[in-house]
């Protein structure tokens, strides 16, 4: 620990001393907030790279210990198991991701038929010696003889764009850089492709070529898309499409699937709602003048299918659980929509064009997945598959091949492959792979699905996965995860980390479906959004309190996690209610409610959030945000708090961790009844999460299982 960091004891935990600039208040519509921690936001300044180094010093201890090589063993063990992707087809190729089980990263294979043996089209493992480097998206010619790819750094969301020949697997010269959220499409005579580019960090156009892309907090705005002619340098790409006049909006091009149109959204944050612009594809030279056939963000128009100028699109225009919808958009503006696959009870999650004439949708009741087939001409139902509790979270298809690939999951099932050949509707979809798990026996868990209430009365569905044998006497160790938020559904999915929990530490998994997600729709999501957030934060404390209810456990042998939006949401129950918790995991969340919006992509939120630029929702982000809202408690003390970030964490960057822990520690930290540690456990070479190496992801699990068993005084079972 560099000198100039002081340390502070409380009980027996010393915690770094950060430095507090009481100088530093904000006004905020005459609210007057402090904002001591400001130099925290600086991530390169030694003074943040010094608190860094003695927390994590801090937190070593806490994490590092043998419960946690116990669990990181038996992980490992478990974790060993092939993962394959479903397979695609791509001109004469067919590819599929494979991992044997502990690569870093999955591999890209490629084979000429499904029969044949496979070979290494794509072996993202080499790219770095740690893993640290990641394969993004890929998008190939119509003709499957070129692959654009985009490769991702320590984590960042910045993306370098590169394109390599599918027959002879190497690399083309062409090299782009600052790409992020981009598009990725081909124009179908094969010249070139469509992406989206920002400006490079403020310390790279001043001339530090050299800096470390992902540790800057610039905000990102003005996103363009661009069109890249293969053989050219990046500085002749073609701008195609900006809006210099709204700086926040982020515009993605689709090339159609028989490539005679060019349709571009435009979004304004993560809600679901764009604008729709289309124009038949043409020689690209410069600006495109599409035609606009939306231009309002009262709703979303997602591109699914088009015969001529007839097109689809998934919606939720007057439609909260989304439905398809069909429109001849030759008539531009003036296009008069009509239902193809109207909206019913259950949410339309996605769908897929196949065999020229079919769609194969998901619909998603009470959050787990049911798949169909129907007619693209008259939108009737041909067959429903039969799919056990679980999810589907996507499918591989063509437009004009009637074969279909997808996977199932559930919590206590790994992916298993289907194939299915809907030119012969009534025969069922085969298994292509089965995932097996050595030492997991599935007969020995339970999955339970529930419904408790909420505190304004509302039904909240919630997942428990357990041991058969489980006693319900209120002392099993038990994890309550959630998210909450931007639309996204928590369906059932396969865990080894969780099962080894529930198996090793005698844990129960629930997993609450809280309002602000999607699993019942744009209802669902609203109602847990704005000045109504706070409804997520109830609908996960209500869990909680259910849980110990029915006796599975008792506060504390109760941990709570979440990450991202779900960090946030850890962050504000511990607020409000740490007599609750024993535990609080609270990884890459969006802690400082008031400041978000000011850095790199945080502007986004402010669709889910609101902004404290506005009066009104100052008012309601004040309430909840859980930098502001630390207050110690006479009468309970905080759970054992573990928060996590990445120093290459550019979508919610590691200020808003590194404010908090520097909080709870002075507030909470130094009262007398606060005996529970206050961590932060700061990754290097990492983001928000994808591309992450699976090295780094087992012992980032591990060491969080590690310290809740550590901290419940858990014993290992064999």
């Amino acid at each position: 620990v560099k000198q100039n960091v002081t340390m502070a004891s409380t009980g027996n935990i010393v915690y770094p001393t950060a430095r507090r600039d009481d100088s530093c208040v904000e006004d905020f519509h005459g609210q007057s907030v402090a904002n001591p921690y400001v130099w925290l936001e600086d991530p390169d300044a030694q003074e943040t790279v010094d608190f860094v180094t003695a927390q994590n010093a801090v937190a070593d201890p806490f994490l590092n210990t043998p419960l946690k090589s116990q669990f990181h063993a038996r992980l490992k063990d478990m974790f060993n198991y092939p993962k394959h992707g479903c397979p695609f087809q791509r001109g004469k190729y067919t590819y599929h991701y494979y991992n044997t089980g502990l690569q870093n990263h999955a591999v890209l294979y490629q084979r000429e038929k499904l029969e044949d043996e496979p070979k290494v089209f794509f072996d993202p493992n080499t790219l770095s010696e740690d893993g640290t480097t990641s394969l993004g998206s890929t998008s190939f010619t119509h003709d499957g003889t070129l692959m654009a790819y985009t490769i991702s750094e320590a984590g960042s969301d910045w993306r370098t764009i590169k394109v390599r020949n599918t027959e002879t697997c190497e690399d083309l010269p062409d090299t782009l850089k600052w790409a992020k959220f981009s598009c990725l499409s081909w124009t179908h005579d094969n010249l070139g492709f469509f992406y989206n580019k920002y400006k490079p960090p403020v310390k790279v156009e001043g001339g530090d070529e050299g800096h470390d892309a992902g540790t800057e907090t610039d905000a990102n705005i003005n996103q363009k898309l661009f069109y890249h002619r293969l053989g050219t340098p990046q500085d002749e790409d073609i701008l195609c499409f900006e809006a210099p006049d709204h700086p926040k909006w982020m515009i993605a091009l689709t090339v159609t699937e028989t490539g005679d149109y060019f349709v571009i959204t435009v979004s304004e944050g993560c809600d679901p709602v764009n604008h729709l612009y289309i124009m038949p594809s043409c020689p690209v030279t410069g600006l495109l003048e599409p035609v606009k056939i939306v231009e309002n963000f009262d709703a979303a128009y997602n591109y699914v299918a088009n015969q001529g100028s007839k097109f689809v699109f998934m919606t939720n225009l007057n439609a909260p659980r989304y439905k398809l919808i069909q429109g001849d958009i030759s008539a531009g503006a003036a296009v008069e929509f009509e239902d193809l696959i109207s909206e019913s009870e259950a949410v339309l999650e996605w769908a897929e064009w196949l065999d020229n004439d079919k769609l194969v949708v998901c619909h998603l009741e009470d959050v787990k997945s049911v798949l169909r087939l129907y007619s693209l001409e008259t939108g009737d139902e041909l067959r429903k598959m039969s799919i056990p509790v679980g999810s589907v979270p996507y499918c591989t298809c063509n437009y004009d091949s009637p074969t279909l690939f997808y996977p199932f999951t559930s919590f206590l099932s790994a992916n298993t492959i289907y194939q299915y050949d809907c030119s012969t509707p009534d025969k069922d979809p085969t298994v292509f792979f089965r995932t097996t798990v050595d030492g997991f026996n599935p007969d020995e868990f339970v999955t339970e699905q529930i419904f408790y209430q909420s505190k304004d009365g509302t039904k909240i569905p919630m997942f428990i996965v357990h041991k058969k044998d489980l006693v319900f006497d209120g002392t099993n160790p038990t994890l309550l995860y959630g998210y909450g938020g931007f639309n996204i559904s928590l369906t059932p999915s396969f865990s080894a980390s969780r099962l080894v929990f529930v198996r090793h530490l005698g844990g129960v998994i629930a997993v609450a479906n809280i309002r602000g997600g999607g699993e019942y729709g744009e209802e669902w999501h609203k109602a847990g959004s704005l000045a109504v957030k706070q409804n997520c934060f109830d609908d996960f404390q209500c869990g909680a309190e259910y849980l110990i209810a029915q006796k599975y456990t008792a506060p504390q042998y109760l941990a709570i996690q979440g990450g991202s939006n779900g960090g946030l949401l850890v962050g504000a129950c511990i607020n409000q209610r740490p007599e609750l918790f024993g535990v609080a995991i609270g990884q890459v969340g969006v802690m400082d409610m008031l400041r978000f919006h000011r850095f790199t992509i945080g502007h986004a939120w402010i669709t889910d959030y609101g902004c404290s630029d506005d009066k009104e929702q100052f008012e309601w982000l004040y309430k909840i945000s859980p930098l502001e809202n630390v207050k110690p408690r006479e009468d309970t003390q905080y759970p054992s708090v573990l928060l996590t970030t990445g120093d290459h964490d550019d979508r919610v960057v590691p200020l808003h961790t590194l404010k908090l822990i520097a909080t709870l520690q002075h507030v909470i930290g130094r009262q007398p009844n606060q005996t529970n540690p206050l961590l932060v456990r700061v990754d290097v070479k990492a983001g928000h999460g994808a591309g992450k190496p699976t090295e780094k992801r087992l012992e980032e699990v591990a060491e969080m299982y590690g310290f809740i068993g550590t901290q419940m005084n858990l014993k290992w079972l064999d």
